[in-house]
């Protein structure tokens, strides 16, 4: 066969046309206005031999001045190009004169170049020689020891492997096997030897290059077994095995394009041979036409009386010659005649000739469109009418229906029936029946029917279908009835089961009435005969009634069913009705059977969903490949119809008239070169679906080159040196971006010395591969290669000359360089770089490989990966979307780092539009595991190529490759862990389309366990085997299933023994809801073990075990016994709700419980710890409920509470452990009411500080409260003190300064929200707040310093006359105070009977001796220093000899009036002036100081305003108080405050200065001053609730001691 090779010249003047045939690979012929006998002349005298016949595929110049100037001009380019031909002029003068001006000029260049070369010459010589001498002395230090002279035993280097091929392609077994002496190898097949002879051209067996093969020439089916290849010597054997499996394709054409494989008969073994001429192609008819099928062969030999064995296929199921179908063969003919066309006939037609290689096949489609309707716009027949579930007098008729395209949609359909004999046909409904349909009663047994339908819409009633095959109407049970008995194998006993039954006269009632069809329209009864029935005739009564009414009522009054079937058509829509039946005989009626299920007439189902996108694809150029997506919910799905539509119209065509089945079909009857769209439509028993969404406009166009012829391929490219000996170079290429439009078939490489015009021819033959060795080079020369594709237009234009490469010998140690570095997955940011290993290895073998990457136009590379990789791949990640990057990649071995390979073409970070990534699932209907690529783009030359872990799949038996348009498939075959890995595929001819998929062990597992599903049908279980403890301890064991029938069959096994239902077991099953259960009523520790459920309904199974046992089976078994408790329990007064916990609005905690059956006598007591608690308010059982109130609820509230109710029937008990989890569940619940009545914070100032305060219902320190200042958490210190009290909490700051300035904030978290207050302090609210602290602190200095008598004096002296009388006490102030002594308000001087003294300032002193009586009378000590001092009054009496002592009468404390200290800021109270008073004044009333330790009894007058000025409790008489020697601040306690920030009053009269409702200065409760407490702050009592204070207060002057 020829093949054209073309070049593209530079001007259109020279038209040039290459042929290269079987024996000459290529001449190039050139025509032009010269002359040619000249042209050719001076081609072969240059070039051709005289002993050489082939022609030459280029021609040479005109002349040999044109060939130099050409020649010269071309060395002065950079790159040498074909020569320019050019027309010959008649101005020779000029050629000359432009000759010598360019020989000039090349003259000089070539001096400076044969320079070069010398200089070049002489040193690269010197190098070889060097190199010589090297690898001389290593040939010397390293010689082998020569191993071919000692014996072997055969050894098979390379084994047979197996093979898997279609049928009548050819198959190739070779294996290579050393020994010495070498061995000889015989073939075997299945143990028999083969022998060539025995079939000619059948078998081939050769030896190359001890490379032995048998090739096998068109396989066919019986060439599949084992085949063996045995070596032997004589030294001995071995053998090398392999499999051959020969597959039958499935069908051709239209069969392996959508899905129609004709089932594989039985073996027709025969002599002849068939070959199939003239075939009949598609073929479009008409309803009631006749078409035939016809198809020419050739049969050798050809014997008339023995015809091959033809069978016809429709679809997939054989024919058989009928009248409606006539089969003839014969004549070198077979014949298919379908004289009554319907649309039954539509269908893939398929021819299959049985020849001595197997079979011959053809196959195409035959359309059958409707007839013309009777009236216009009525719809089209039906089809495929049929008959199923045949009795005596009812049968069910079901068709197919018509497709609607521009017509009105099928309101119904008539049936029609004909007695077989009659041309009379009878409708059978009244009424259109909407669903594809129709139960038809009232036959006459023993009569055969014929049925038809015809479909009704608005416009009219359609032609009527083809009728249905013959149907006889017989009771099927009648045969079931009889029993036939061999005797001795000569008779036949036929034995009625009437016979057996004995004399029976009324029958039995009928069983399992139940609805076996059930539509919107009808309702179709069915039951099972009575058993006994009796010899004589029977028949039915039926009768209904409304369910749950029972009223019943006869339906079948003028109807004697002998059928058990029964439609029923009067039904109400929305009702449900029971049916029962009773059979009837010559004797009586029998019992009514048991009522069936209550049945509502409604349409189960409906139509399918719209089937899914279509997409369609060219084919041919009259036909369109459609594929489509299967509809989400099929519903008992009869097939597909399509419909297409010319683009720029509105009306819409038939595709198919006949639902097809599969999702793929091809449309015939195209125009060529108009564009269609497409849609389709889901048909099954209620009608056709809604219509799919169009398909994306097609042109239909052939698949091959587009409609267009195919164009030669276009030029490779990026030609590289991969190795050179000094002799020979390899180099490689890669292919055309350009394929032309059909598939890369050859490649020619030419080359030519870098110093010369001329390009030599390097193969005569093609090659296949992208990779030449030329052989034959000079060592030292640069040489140019270009590359030429062909393809079955031709050869394509040779690519652009190599850069000059030297012919040099590669010695170096390291590896060269990779070659054929490509692209595959790049998307956004990721992209996979595969190549090929180097020719040339190196010193030692590669062992692996770096890989550079740069941006483009970037010369800096990085390398992606840091250690070496071992494989030929690389997936690059982190690339930038949109930027281009290019790659080298360098090979490694023991050596070290060889030559880099060729930099790639840039590549750009972008995934091609419509990229769709590889999906792994599992076929639903063979379980076949499989990965699947549906290509956004393809071309009609395009191949998926799948490897594995980046390496191609070649025929392998664990894996079939299929390809359907743009979704190719790869099924694993019985997958294991070997199968492990990432698969990717590459669709050829494409811009890029590749993808992968990286198949792991727990995907696979999980695909594995859905195969074996599908494989394995089984019922599927919502949930597996389970156990339920019921009341009174009973343990219900239960499974799930997603969908079970009434015929479901069941049993549990206990321990591997069945249990069957009774005592003890009560088993049990929903068809409703799919759960089977049973219930153990005595679960005791015998009930131990596993625990197994078996399910079968129909073919599917299931099974589930429970195993229960050990700490399973102790938690099952004490949930039972608890169960039992609490029934037993509840019989008694009982706690129907046990203790829970739950806080009122003023934060008291209640324990509450509910409780159940009680009595007037059942008693109720509360514990803790086991210490009866007495409510103030007793529990009232009767109520059914009891609660106990914790208020004030804190830590010390933490224990075991307990609640027991009992009486004469038992007792209950119920505790409830508040600690842990508990206790902060009840603090949370605390703590969100108090944060939600949280009031907002008041300043409260004291002496110490500046103090924040926050009032809530109730305050506990447990709460998880959190003071912030300006979003910094405050930890309780010096300077900050946090506490609180019942009512509120509050933060103090001590000493405060500027730095304590901002927003403050206190945060209460209950478990779930944080409440928070804030209050800024800045601005006038701290200024304000800074001077009332800084009066406060002043005040309490004064208290502080003050004079004062610290104790030593009583209250009343009595003593005898002429005693001494000493009045001694401790006095403190700072500074040290002054001390005066008075004597009833009059100053007491010191002398010699009464002596004053005050020692050391610490301590003063009255001594009176030999008291008098007139020395009896009111004593005063004054105390006094600049902040202020205190009077002190004792009583003294004395009494004479002999006279009885007198009654001690107590003096009243009277308190200094205090003083203002100079220099205080807004004093509260003037000091009054009290002025001195003098010896001569007679004391009007008698005081006493009480000491600081005792608390004052007299009362203390309310407080009128912030800081009170406290008033004697005596009146002072006229005479003037004793004068103040310094003026005197508030008095305050000496003691200093203690460090502790939660404070705690130790004395019972102490209030807190907080104030009360509705006055903002509280009046203290307590008649008598206070002690100071051990905080600043007085804690409020518990029991008064604050009401919320205003946001600035300030302090009232606190208690005096």
């Amino acid at each position: 066969m020829s093949k054209l090779r073309g070049v593209v010249l530079s001007r259109p003047s020279c038209c040039r046309i290459a042929l290269t045939c079987s024996s000459a690979r290529r001449s190039l012929w050139s025509v032009g206005e010269g002359d040619m006998s000249k042209v050719s002349q001076q081609q072969e005298s240059h070039r051709i031999p005289h002993s050489c016949c082939q022609r030459r595929r280029k021609s040479s110049c005109k002349s040999a001045t044109q060939v130099q100037a050409q020649a010269t001009e071309a060395m002065a380019e950079p790159a040498y190009t074909i020569p320019v031909f050019r027309q010959r002029t008649t101005e020779a003068t000029e050629e000359t004169e432009e000759y010598q001006r360019v020989s000039t000029k090349v003259e000089k260049g070539l001096a400076a170049i044969q320079e070069e070369l010398q200089r070049m010459k002489i040193a690269t010589k010197a190098q070889v020689d060097s190199l010589a001498i090297q690898k001389e002395v290593k040939e010397k230090m390293y010689k082998k020891v020569d191993l071919d002279e000692i014996p072997r035993l055969p050894d098979f280097m390379v084994a047979l492997r197996p093979h898997t091929v279609w049928e009548k392609t050819p198959v190739k077994l070779f294996c290579t096997v050393l020994g010495n002496p070498r061995p000889i190898v015989k073939w075997y097949k299945g143990g028999v030897p083969v022998d060539p002879l025995s079939a000619p051209g059948k078998y081939k067996i050769e030896n190359k290059y001890g490379v032995h093969s048998l090739i096998i020439s068109r396989c066919v089916v019986s060439d599949t077994a084992e085949y063996s290849a045995v070596a032997s010597n004589a030294y001995g054997t071995a053998t090398s095995t392999a499999t051959v499996t020969v597959r039958r394709a499935a069908g051709g054409g239209w069969s392996s394009q959508i899905g129609l494989v004709p089932h594989l008969t039985d073996i027709h073994p025969t002599k002849l041979e068939v070959t199939l001429v003239d075939c009949f192609p598609v073929t479009f008819g008409v309803e009631g036409e006749s078409a035939s099928l016809l198809c020419s062969m050739v049969v050798v030999p050809d014997l008339p009386n023995i015809p091959p064995v033809v069978q016809w296929y429709r679809d997939d199921k054989p024919l058989k010659p009928s009248h409606l179908a006539e089969m003839s063969a014969g004549g070198g003919v077979a014949r298919l005649v379908l004289p009554h066309l319907a649309k039954d006939d539509e269908g893939l037609y398929t021819l299959r000739i049985y020849s001595k290689d197997g079979t011959a096949e053809h196959c195409a489609y035959l359309f059958v469109s409707d007839a013309t309707t009777p009236v216009a716009g009525a719809p089209g027949a039906p089809m495929s009418v049929k008959a199923y579930d045949i009795n005596s007098d009812y049968v069910l008729v079901v068709w197919k229906p018509p497709n609607t395209v521009n017509e009105a949609a099928i309101t119904g359909y008539f049936v029609d029936r004909c007695e077989a004999g009659s041309d009379t046909w009878v409708q059978c409904n009244d009424a259109p029946v909407k669903v594809c349909k129709y139960p038809v009663h009232g036959l006459m047994v023993g009569h055969c029917y014929y049925f038809r339908v015809r479909a009704v819409n608005s416009a009219g009633i359609s032609r009527p279908s083809r009728k249905s095959e013959k149907v006889t109407a017989l009771d099927p049970a009648e045969n079931e009835r009889l029993q036939v008995i061999k005797r001795e194998g000569k008779y036949d006993i036929v034995i009625r089961n009437d016979d057996l039954e004995g004399y029976v006269t009324i029958p039995g009632e009928p069983t399992d009435v139940h609805a076996s069809e059930i539509f919107k329209s009808y309702v179709v009864l069915s039951w099972k005969p009575p058993s006994p029935r009796g010899r004589h005739p029977l028949w039915y009564v039926i009768e209904k009634c409304l369910a749950g009414t029972g009223v019943w009522q006869r339906i079948n009054t003028a109807v004697k069913l002998h059928s058990p079937r029964y439609p029923v058509f009067d039904l109400q829509d929305g009702q449900k009705y029971q049916f029962r039946v009773c059979s009837v005989n010559m004797y009586g009626s029998s019992e009514a059977s048991a009522p069936s299920e209550p049945i509502q007439k409604v349409d189960l189902d409906g139509v399918p969903s719209a089937p899914g996108q279509v997409v369609a694809t060219r084919n041919t150029k009259s036909s369109v490949f459609v594929q489509w997506e299967a509809p989400k919910h099929t519903q008992g799905l009869m097939g597909y119809y399509i419909d297409g539509r010319i683009v720029g119209t509105k009306e819409w065509f038939p595709c198919n008239h006949k639902p097809f089945k599969h999702n793929r079909f091809v449309v015939h009857g195209l125009t060529p070169g108009e564009s269609y769209v497409f849609r389709v439509q889901a048909v099954n028993v209620f009608g056709l679906s809604d219509e799919s969404q169009e398909s994306s406009p097609i042109e239909v166009e052939s698949a091959l080159g587009g409609g267009v012829q195919c164009a030669t391929p276009s030029a490779p490219y990026g030609i590289c040196m991969l190795s050179c000996d000094g002799s020979s170079m390899t180099v490689a290429w890669k292919s055309p971006k350009r394929c032309g439009g059909s598939k890369i078939n050859a490649y020619y490489v030419d080359k030519r010395n870098a110093d010369t015009l001329v390009w030599q021819e390097v193969n005569l033959s093609a090659i296949m591969d992208r990779v030449c060795t030329v052989d034959n080079l000079t060592d030292g020369t640069f040489y140019e290669f270009k590359v030429q594709a062909a393809n079955i237009a031709g050869v394509g234009v040779p690519s652009a000359p190599s850069l000059p490469m030297k012919c040099e010998a590669w010695n170096m140690e390291q590896p060269g360089p990779a070659y054929d570095l490509t692209f595959s997955e790049v998307r956004s940011h990721s992209l996979v770089l595969v190549w090929k290993a180097p020719v040339y290895t190196g010193a030692s073998a590669t062992s692996g490989y770096f890989v550079d990457m740069a941006k483009k136009g970037s010369s800096e590379f990085v390398t992606l990966n840091q250690d070496a990789i071992t494989h030929r791949y690389l997936q690059v990640t982190d690339l930038e979307e949109g930027e281009s990057y290019v790659f080298r990649v360098r090979a490694v071995n023991a050596h070290g780092i060889g030559k880099p390979s060729m930099v790639t073409e840039a590549v750009c970070a972008r995934p091609p539009p419509g990229t769709k990534e590889i999906v792994a699932g599992v076929d639903e209907e063979t379980g076949d595991i499989f990965l699947s690529l549906e290509a956004s783009d393809i071309s009609a030359t395009s191949e998926f190529v799948w490897s594995k872990n980046y390496k191609p799949i070649g025929e392998c038996p664990r894996i079939a490759i299929t390809t359907k348009g743009r979704t190719s498939k790869l099924s694993f075959i019985n997958p294991d862990k070997d199968d492990l890995g990432r698969y990717s595929v590459v669709v050829t001819d494409t811009d890029g389309v590749s993808a992968s998929h990286t198949l792991t062990e727990d995907a696979l597992n999980t695909m594995l366990e859905l195969s074996h599903a599908i494989r394995n049908p089984i019922v599927p279980l919502k949930h597996g085997l389970n156990y339920e403890v019921l009341e009174k301890g009973h343990v219900r064991f239960w499974v799930q299933a997603v969908k079970i029938s009434p015929s479901l069959s069941y049993r549990f096994v206990v321990n591997d023994k069945e249990v069957t239902s009774g005592e003890g077991h009560k088993m049990s099953h929903d068809v409703a809801t799919g759960i089977i259960q049973m219930t153990v009523d005595n679960f005791t520790r015998a009930s131990e073990g596993t625990y197994t459920v078996q399910i079968h309904d129909g073919k599917a199974k299931a099974q589930s075990s429970l195993v229960l046992v050990g700490d399973v089976f102790l938690a099952a078994l004490k949930e039972a016994e608890f169960q039992r408790r609490e029934y037993i329990r509840k019989q008694g007064a009982h706690f129907s709700e046990y203790l829970t916990f739950n806080v009122t609005e003023d934060c008291t905690v209640m324990l509450a419980c509910k409780l159940a059956n009680m009595k007037k006598e059942t008693t109720f007591h509360w514990y803790k710890e086991d210490d009866e608690i007495v409510p103030e308010i007793p529990p009232n059982v009767m109520s059914g409920a009891c609660a106990l109130p914790i208020p004030l609820f804190s830590r010390k509230d933490q224990g075991v509470y307990k609640a027991v109710i009992g009486d004469e029937r038992g007792k209950d008990t119920s505790t409830f452990d508040i600690s842990g989890q508990v206790f902060d569940d009840i603090i949370n619940a605390i703590a969100k009411i108090a944060g939600e009545s949280a009031s907002d914070l008041v300043i409260q100032c004291t002496p110490e500080g500046i103090r924040l305060q926050c009032y809530m219902n109730y305050y506990t320190e447990e709460m998880k409260t959190v003071w912030k200042h300006r979003e910094s958490k405050i930890a309780s210190s010096e300077k900050m003190r946090i506490g609180g009290t019942a009512e509120m909490a509050w933060m103090q700051i001590c000493d405060p300064s500027d730095k304590e300035k901002g927003l403050y904030t206190i945060e209460i978290c209950d478990g779930v929200k944080t409440h928070s207050r804030t209050f800024d302090l800045s601005g006038q609210a701290y200024t304000d707040a800074y001077e009332e602290y800084l009066r406060l602190k002043a005040a309490a200095f004064a208290e502080k310093n003050r004079g004062r008598v610290m104790g030593g004096l009583p209250d009343v002296v009595t003593i005898m006359e002429e005693k001494s009388l000493s009045l001694t006490c401790t006095v403190w102030g700072e500074p040290t105070p002054e001390v005066t002594w008075f004597k009833n308000e009059q100053e007491v001087a010191s002398n010699e009977h009464t002596k004053i003294t005050f020692d050391g300032g610490k301590f003063a002193s009255l001594v009176i001796n030999q008291v008098t009586p007139e020395d009896s009378g009111k004593y005063s000590i004054n105390v006094r220093n600049k902040y202020g001092g205190e009077f002190v009054e004792i009583t003294v009496s004395v009494y004479r000899h002999g006279e009885q002592i007198p009654e001690a009468k107590l003096g009243q404390p009277k308190m200094a009036t205090p003083s203002v200290t100079p220099g205080l800021p807004k004093s509260p109270a003037p000091s009054p002036k009290t002025p001195t008073p003098s010896k001569a004044q007679t004391p009007a009333l008698s005081m006493k100081s009480p000491t600081p330790a005792s608390t004052a009894k007299s009362p203390t007058p309310a407080l009128k305003s912030p800081t009170p000025a406290p008033k004697s409790p005596t009146p002072a008489p006229k005479s003037p108080t004793p004068a103040l020697k310094s003026p005197t601040p508030v008095p305050k306690s000496p003691t200093p405050a203690p460090k502790s920030p939660t404070p705690t009053p130790k004395s019972p009269g102490f209030k807190s200065p907080t104030p009360l409702a509705k006055s903002p200065t509280p009046s203290p409760k307590s008649p008598t001053p206070t002690p100071a407490p051990k905080s600043p702050t007085p804690t409020p009592a518990r029991s008064i609730k604050s009401p919320t204070p205003p946001r600035f207060m300030k302090s009232p002057t606190p208690p005096r001691k």
